[in-house]
């Protein structure tokens, strides 16, 4: 197992450097900077001398080799660089902005596996009924809607129409507990409706497959309830192409984030790098994949280690 982790561990240290060289050029080829950016606003394009200024105390005049060096030594004492559009330091940035994402997302994320794995448990055991069906044709226009669509028609129907919940903005829960759960109910919604539905579609699939194996019919033979062979015996079994879907859903929760926090006036990591993206705030942008990229890697590890845990016949080398 060890040498299984150590292994992963450097696979996702090569890839994470891939990551940050593809961004960072990425982000350079775009035309202008921020600097030249910011100052277009002005109604004679800026000084070119305060321009030229600004760009050699940013290090936009260095080559770009030294400033992808500059910025990765900078992430390994904890400096994500400035931001140019809102003067302030990225590190500061992410402190608000994160918790934000991370709150809706990993609670989209628990909804999703809890309700994903029950309705797909509750169809294999009531397979071709009518419950079965009903959550079938659920879990496909689940996976099919798109976030920002669902948003929207949320915040019209549930929101403008019926004032049940609030339509926009964000509310700690640390601070208000109440109004931060009801302020969250329509954007969690929006980002566990895929995952939901794509998770019940497989555990429905990995179910009924398990079911046909020896062992379930030797449990059948014993005279087991069958709630108990489904979900004792089935279920952990038929866990592992399911644990595998849930690690994939990070990415389309973080991915998702970006079009619900856009729509719902969410100040979270995804409208951070749209912003970013807008006023080419080069560091920003960075930062902020650079977190989703660490998360995404750190979760699938987590994936390949839960694979020994739900099948011991399962060994790593």
């Amino acid at each position: 197992m060890g040498t299984f982790i150590a292994r992963r561990l450097l696979q996702g240290l090569a890839v994470l450097i891939l990551v940050t060289v593809f961004v960072f050029l990425v982000m350079r080829l775009l035309p202008s900077d921020p600097v030249t950016i910011y100052y277009s606003q002005f109604e004679n394009g800026g000084d070119q001398a305060t321009i030229e200024f600004y760009r050699h105390a940013y290090g936009l005049d260095r080559s770009l080799p030294y400033q992808y060096l500059i910025w990765i030594k900078g992430i390994a004492h904890g400096d994500f660089g400035q931001s140019f559009a809102q003067n302030q330091t990225v590190a500061s940035i992410l402190a608000k902005r994160l918790p934000v994402t991370l709150e809706l997302g990993f609670t989209a994320l628990i909804i999703a596996a809890i309700l994903g794995v029950l309705f797909g448990v509750i169809c294999a055991f009531k397979h071709n009924k009518w419950i079965d069906s009903v959550l079938s044709v659920l879990a496909n226009l689940g996976f099919t809607a798109p976030s920002f669509w669902v948003g929207i028609v949320l915040i019209f129907v549930v929101g403008y129409k019926l004032h049940l919940l609030p339509m926009q903005s964000y509310v700690s829960p640390f601070d208000h507990f109440w109004s931060g759960v009801t302020h969250a109910i329509l954007p969690v919604l929006c980002l566990a409706l895929a995952p939901i539905g794509i998770l019940t579609r497989q555990t429905r699939s990995a179910m009924l497959e398990v079911i046909q194996q020896d062992y379930m019919r030797t449990a059948r033979s014993k005279g087991l309830a069958q709630r108990v062979i489904m979900i004792r015996h089935g279920l952990k079994n038929a866990l592992i192409p399911v644990v595998t879907i849930l690690g994939l859903q990070i990415r389309n929760i973080v991915g998702g984030a970006v079009l619900v926090e856009m729509v719902f006036s969410l100040p979270g990591l995804g409208s951070m790098m749209v912003s970013g993206v807008l006023n080419r705030d080069y560091m920003v942008v960075q930062a902020g994949i650079l977190v989703v990229a660490v998360t995404v890697l750190f979760i699938n590890l987590l994936v390949d280690i839960s694979y020994g845990w739900l099948d011991p016949r399962i060994r790593y080398s």
